[in-house]
């Protein structure tokens, strides 16, 4: 079987090489010229790289001596980029520790760009690392549950991609008791779970008008979704999709989610203790990672 094309791009390679070249030369600086020697390009095109890059940020320009050396925003990006693996692996190792406790599916994902990604997943489900959703409603509520009162109003206001219902004081008041308890436990039926899965796929403008309808019958208010505090029973059982929780950055800010799936009816009790345990594995998480849990809001006098 013949190997997929990959289309490269001469001009982006030659900018690669320029920034592989001064990062092997560990903080030495080099001129136009030289630079044009040394990675045989002419120096018209070396010239525009540079230029570019300068102006970005990713190389500066000593004015005395006319050399180029790496700029700031390569530091800026490492420092992210680090972050980013670092926190990931410490995330396995808390979902390994939940799924061996429960035998259970567990995750953490994060909203990259415009998308949720899955950054890490363990236990028997069919998880996939790397798949993304688009994060707009009714997808994504509990990556801004635990954010600020601006980023949720930002996400509500984002065109959702099925026709809504929202329940707005419905939702509120499912921000202000997850974000009291400190996760969330929602309750997805067979065919949302499906639904889930043809939206990860599916651009919201490629599905068909009567079929968008549909779709947004089925998935009804946002809200509905989330169990309430007064929906739960001690000793009664509650059907379970998933649990989630979030983890922090440096500023307070939720960064990640961590869910464990459960898909099965469990005992209010039963519920608060999975609550428990994946909250204290997302602090773990966000305090193994740098970070620090949010500053509680004033209490009015």
């Amino acid at each position: 079987m013949a190997s997929p094309v990959t289309r490269r791009s001469a001009p982006t390679e030659r900018v690669v090489r320029v920034l592989d070249f001064l990062v092997e030369q560990r903080g030495k600086r080099f001129g136009l010229s030289e630079l044009a020697r040394e990675l045989d390009l002419a120096k018209p095109t070396c010239l525009g790289i540079l230029t570019e890059l300068t102006a970005g940020g990713y190389l500066v320009r000593d004015p005395r001596d006319l050399t180029y050396g790496l700029g700031p925003a390569l530091i800026a990006a490492g420092r992210v980029a680090q972050q980013s693996f670092a926190i990931s692996a410490i995330a396995r190792a808390e979902l390994e520790k939940l799924t061996a406790r429960y035998r259970t599916t567990c995750t953490a994902s994060a909203v990259v760009g415009e998308r949720i990604a899955v950054l890490e997943g363990t236990g028997p489900g069919m998880v996939k690392v790397g798949a993304s959703y688009a994060f707009a409603p009714p997808v994504g509520l509990m990556y801004v549950l635990w954010d600020t009162d601006a980023a949720f109003d930002a996400w509500l206001a984002t065109p959702p991609t099925v026709p809504l219902r929202q329940d707005e004081a419905r939702l509120r008041q499912v921000v202000g008791e997850c974000r009291e308890r400190g996760y969330l436990v929602e309750s997805l039926t067979a065919h949302g779970r499906r639904l889930y899965g043809l939206l990860a796929g599916v651009a919201a403008r490629d599905l068909p008008d009567e079929l968008r309808e549909l779709v947004g019958e089925l998935v009804t208010s946002l809200g509905e979704r989330v169990y309430l505090g007064t929906d739960l029973r001690p000793r009664k059982e509650h059907p379970v999709s998933l649990l989630a929780a979030p983890t922090y950055d440096a500023d307070g800010r939720q960064n990640m989610v961590l869910t464990m799936y459960v898909g099965a009816s469990i005992t209010g009790a039963e519920i608060e203790r999975r609550g428990a345990a994946l909250v204290e594995a997302a602090r773990a998480v966000t305090e193994n990672s740098g970070g620090r849990l949010p500053m509680p809001a004033p209490v009015d006098q």
